[in-house]
């Protein structure tokens, strides 16, 4: 096999013990995009990996909610990455295990999994954050560089959370779209810390809740951007790229959020094992149980694309950060404390309707412009 000759360029926030992002930097040659702007040009057919958003400071109201839902929900997500952990363990043989998160909404997750494993097995896996983009696929050079560096490699992939389940399909795609291609082989299991979705097999939880990263996006991913790929300014045997927001540094709070969170893992061993237990006693099988409600959404709404529709708590918020908003649907069979997204609504003059058939907490719906 020829060896590749790529080098990342060192970016993030994250020690190299934590995290090593295999992008390409692109800062100098990518501009941001308004919302606005960039809103018209993806309903167009523009591909929304061919441009940024703009990175904003975080607003003070943005930083107090997340301090607020990190104090709150610190204990719940540790437990959850101790889950996840676990079940990977379970899976794979540690010896040879390297953690893959996809970059960004990944990464964090990616960080405290590798924590973990290193507090409890005294044993420390490789961990890059690699790009996947939607309807173009995963980076294989990322890919290809990882198994230049560890030929043994049993990778485990690592999301944030599901939402419809388009990252599932798009890496099981790319998987086996590698796997015809190359001698090496990586499996398609996608491993979250919440599966909302009911689309993977490998989760800490079920429950639509909000993790506190949804809120600041860059400022708690090691300050990088979306992932990028656009051949104006890309050459096509390279990585994916990712600006850098150093500038960003004064206001980052990544290392901060994973500390908070993995100082927790030497007091919840024990809800770990039980939870652990609970969800090896289910039938873990995927049920695409978010799909079914995102299709009954379309039809109800008379929704074009289910583009438009961002199902759960994350990605609802998202929704309110970044995208221009129709409506908000909430269902208010479920009790998790919904107080961001009703701050966000309000500020932002967007409606909030009530929506029973659904098995998310919220959902928020783009507008067609």
């Amino acid at each position: 096999m020829l060896k590749s000759q790529l080098i990342p360029d060192q970016m993030g926030s994250y020690s190299n013990d934590d995290a090593i992002f295999l992008l390409r930097d692109i800062s100098h040659a990518v501009k941001e995009t308004k919302t606005e702007e960039r809103e018209s040009l993806i309903q167009s057919g523009v591909h929304y990996s061919e441009m940024l958003p703009v990175e904003y400071h975080p607003p003070e109201e943005y930083i107090n909610l997340f301090h607020d839902t990190l104090k709150k929900y610190s204990k719940r997500i540790a437990v959850a990455i101790g889950v996840v952990a676990e079940q990977i363990i379970e899976r794979k043989n540690v010896e040879n295990l390297v953690l893959v998160s996809l970059a960004r909404a990944g990464t964090p997750i990616g960080v405290l999994i590798k924590r973990y494993i290193q507090d409890k097995y005294k044993i420390a896996v490789p961990h890059y954050s690699i790009s996947i983009i939607r309807g173009r696929g995963i980076d294989e050079k990322a890919i290809d560089f990882i198994f230049e560096h560890h030929p043994s490699a049993e990778i485990q992939v690592i999301d944030g959370w599901t939402g419809k389940g388009a990252i599932t399909s798009e890496l099981a795609e790319a998987c086996k779209q590698y796997n015809t291609t190359h001698t090496n082989y990586i499996d398609d299991s996608l491993a979250v810390l919440a599966d909302p979705g009911h689309c993977v097999d490998i989760y800490g939880t079920r429950d639509d809740f909000l993790i506190p990263s949804a809120c600041l996006n860059l400022t708690v991913s090691g300050l990088v951007s979306r992932t990028v790929l656009n051949y104006e300014f890309m050459q096509e045997d390279d990585f994916h790229g990712a600006k850098y927001y150093k500038e960003l540094a004064d206001a980052d709070l990544s290392n901060y959020y994973v500390d908070t969170i993995s100082s927790n893992f030497r007091e919840v061993e024990e809800p770990v094992a039980q939870e652990l237990e609970q969800i090896n006693r289910e039938d873990k099988t995927p049920t695409w149980l978010g799909l079914k409600s995102i299709e009954r959404i379309k039809s109800l709404y008379n929704i074009r694309n289910t583009h438009f529709i961002k199902p759960g708590v994350g990605e609802t918020t998202r929704v309110l950060l970044r995208r221009i908003p129709w409506k908000i649907l909430i269902n208010p069979d479920h009790s998790n404390d919904l107080s961001h997204i009703l701050f966000l609504a309000k500020e932002r003059n967007v409606p909030i309707e009530e929506f029973r058939d659904m098995s998310y907490t919220c959902c928020g719906i783009i507008k067609e412009v």
